[in-house]
């Protein structure tokens, strides 16, 4: 339903981003091309971990690694993403639709066996070649900037029961982004940085989840402080 469906509700999507939002994102061009780049190389599954700040965080990184016409022809491309089923999917119209438009929610702070059948669902769709987005931190960062202490075991469950995975760290903030917040400002200009890479490590069971989750946080972490290096 959500490919059938997606002439109509992805070009609403970007419409309310760019002429309701107005938000307009640099660096979208270049991380494009990267992003195209892993998925024509190889069929192995791809992995994009992010920095969160925002509730719409993802919805402004699938506006800068895809274009309408994008997403419209090639409906793969599009990520799906883990929200807080709290705030997206409180009601059963509210799953149908996130679902629609390719979400699994996730019981943030729940148990260990609700986080981990999302899981199971995400690691079943990068299987099949899908493409999947997850904030390594857990959830919005109260300290405005990435934590590298904050190790969950989600992202390395995913990525050591893959061979071959490879993980695209995304680097989103606005211009005004002082604080983490619910929603972007209206007008925000944000920039975008990519790197990509696969997370090796000779851990075993919970250490090698813990070691690669922090692998991709400090890949994270120095995209960040090049990010405010660059605008010294």
């Amino acid at each position: 339903m959500g490919r059938i469906t997606a002439p109509l509700w992805v070009p609403v999507c970007v419409a309310i981003m760019h002429l309701g939002f107005r938000w307009r994102i640099r660096g979208a061009a270049e991380a494009r091309r990267e992003f195209r780049r892993l998925r024509s190389e190889s069929d192995a599954p791809i992995l994009i971990c992010a920095n969160h700040l925002t509730m719409l965080d993802s919805f402004a990184i699938a506006c800068a690694l895809g274009s309408t016409w994008t997403y419209i022809t090639d409906y793969g491309a599009l990520a799906w993403n883990t929200p807080d089923r709290e705030h997206f999917a409180g009601t059963w119209w509210k799953r149908a639709l996130v679902y629609m438009m390719k979400c699994v929610p996730l019981d943030r702070g729940g148990d260990r066996r609700a986080v981990g059948n999302t899981l199971n669902r995400i690691l079943y769709m990068l299987s099949k070649g899908e493409v999947a987005l997850v904030f390594p931190e857990g959830g919005r960062s109260r300290k405005s900037r990435v934590d590298t202490e904050a190790v969950t075991y989600g992202v390395g469950r995913l990525v050591k029961n893959l061979p071959g995975c490879r993980v695209l760290c995304v680097y989103l903030r606005g211009d005004g982004q002082k604080f983490w917040t619910d929603t972007p400002a209206r007008g925000e200009q944000f920039e975008i940085r990519v790197r990509s890479f696969e997370p090796k490590t000779d851990q075993r069971g919970m250490r090698a989840s813990v070691d690669i989750s922090s692998q991709v946080l400090h890949q994270l972490a120095e995209m960040e402080q090049e990010y405010f290096d660059g605008r010294q």
